[in-house]
């Protein structure tokens, strides 16, 4: 039996996944682009801490979502390179998940950031 890792391999594991994930899946880096977005619209707003909260839920969702899938399709792809119907409903589940979790992000952060936004705009042209 292989012996448990330490809480800072742990840690390193971790850290080594989302940096790999990083390099090599186009999609969480737009997410983590779009969040720094979100997250430097909300201060500028200065949005309530409340909805500061639900939008770093939201994000810390759809990341780990994006993560999860890419665990999801590179297992898969290790398990079987060549096509199947079970290996394309694992991976599009897992797809159909973060593309949820993305919706209704959108959702959300209109929800959040409509009348913050209309007043900007009234504020500006009047």
């Amino acid at each position: 039996m292989k012996p448990k890792a330490g809480w800072g391999a742990s840690f390193r594991y971790a850290f080594a996944g989302i940096a790999a994930s990083l390099k090599t899946q186009r999609n969480l880096r737009f997410h983590c682009f779009a969040a720094v977005l979100v997250i430097a619209a909300s201060l500028y707003f200065r949005l309530p801490p409340r909805d500061i909260a639900v939008l770093l839920l939201t994000i810390a969702l759809v990341i780990s979502l994006e993560l999860m899938n890419t665990a999801v399709e590179t297992a898969v792809d290790l398990i079987t390179p060549e096509r199947h119907p079970l290996a394309k409903l694992a991976k599009d589940a897992a797809a159909g998940a973060v593309l949820a979790a993305a919706v209704f992000a959108v959702v959300i952060g209109v929800l959040i950031f409509y009348r913050p936004v209309i007043a900007w705009f009234h504020a500006l042209f009047g």
